[in-house]
């Protein structure tokens, strides 16, 4: 059993912001902090991402903690620009990153502490950031019939760009930013497009201050201080009216359907009998936390989601969730990490002080 003060769960912008918070603090790397990540390299879920989501195509990446994102190719694609500013980033502010390290569990340990069950042994701290994010549960709903469709049904998380659609009839579910940047590019190489979603889409014309941007976080924060599963930001901001969403508007491409009721062989149907055939069904429907790892530490409220107070657990004020709900946004990420930074460090000192 190996000790240190924090572990952080999640090596992207949530992780690594927290970690640099913590060296700043006076957290030695493996001595009073790890970090684990069970990503093959650096990046965080930006890795993943699809080859033709350029970092010009990137909405609101923000810089992290001490090192500015300078000179990059908005052509190239953001999985290379991130994951290589990512990497430069571990190396300078010397994270030592684990990885890679899958959490299996986080229990209760002895002596107040808590035990980090991994892939790769087991580890004891006092206080744990979990940064895991969604990427690792990407939602799919589920309707009458699905099991019966006979062409592709894949989700965002596994989006090959749009050249894999070539030819092919393809409903797109779901109007987040994900959903509306699918649609755009495939639309030039599909036979026929067709966007459906729960509710119309929202779009938000005009600069997005910076006091939008606190009542919207706001509205995601007041969901986890209750402990209600939490909405993304986007879902309260709208989707921003740009040039290439004003031609999808134009042109027909973003011409919304609303959700269907089932799922035939060889299509979707509506509930007045109105059907589209189908070869895809892209499911572009997000994505959930990445939280079942604390699930031995019960800190879910009826209502389905954790209760936090900022950072912090309230069930359980060892835990830090950064980058859950409001703190999900970049930006929002790095201010997260430094709060839960200073609450542990409290923790700390309060337990020492009590001890002696």
């Amino acid at each position: 059993m190996r000790e240190v003060e924090v572990v952080v769960v999640g090596a992207g912008q949530a992780g690594l912001s927290s970690a640099h918070h913590l060296r700043r603090a006076g957290f030695e790397p493996d001595r009073g902090f790890v970090v684990l990540d069970h990503s093959p390299r650096p990046g965080g879920a930006w890795q993943f991402r699809w080859p033709s989501l350029t970092y010009g195509k990137v909405h609101g990446m923000h810089a992290l903690p001490g090192m500015e994102l300078e000179g990059a190719d908005p052509a190239r694609a953001s999985s290379e620009v991130i994951g290589e500013y990512f990497d430069r980033y571990e190396r300078t502010f010397d994270l030592r990153v684990r990885r890679p390290v899958d959490v299996r569990a986080v229990r209760e340990g002895s002596g107040g502490r808590l035990r980090v069950e991994t892939s790769d042994g087991d580890w004891s701290a006092r206080a744990l950031i979990n940064a895991t994010g969604t990427w690792d549960r990407p939602f799919w709903p589920r309707f009458p019939g699905q099991e019966t469709f006979r062409g592709r049904q894949l989700h965002t998380a596994r989006y090959p760009g749009p050249e894999a659609f070539a030819g092919q009839r393809v409903v797109v579910v779901g109007g987040g930013a994900s959903g509306t940047q699918h649609l755009l590019e495939i639309a030039p190489y599909a036979a026929a497009t067709t966007w459906v979603t729960r509710r119309p889409p929202v779009f938000r014309e005009g600069p997005f201050d910076e006091e939008a941007g606190r009542a919207a976080v706001a509205l995601v924060e007041e969901r986890v201080r209750q402990g209600l599963p939490p909405r993304s930001v986007v879902s309260v901001t709208g989707l921003p009216l740009n040039d290439a969403v004003r031609r999808g508007l134009a042109d027909g491409v973003l011409d919304r359907q609303p959700m269907f009721e089932r799922i035939t062989p060889d299509g979707v149907e509506w509930g007045d009998g109105r059907r589209v055939a189908a070869d895809v069904i892209l499911w572009a429907t997000g994505f959930r936390p990445a939280v079942g790892h604390l699930a031995p530490l019960r800190l879910r409220e009826p209502g389905g989601g954790i209760r936090v107070e900022g950072t912090r657990s309230v069930a359980d004020p060892r835990i830090h969730l950064v980058g859950y709900g409001p703190s999900a946004s970049t930006v929002g990420a790095n201010r997260a990490g430094r709060a839960a930074v200073r609450d542990i460090r409290r923790l700390l000192e309060r337990e020492e002080r009590a001890a002696a």
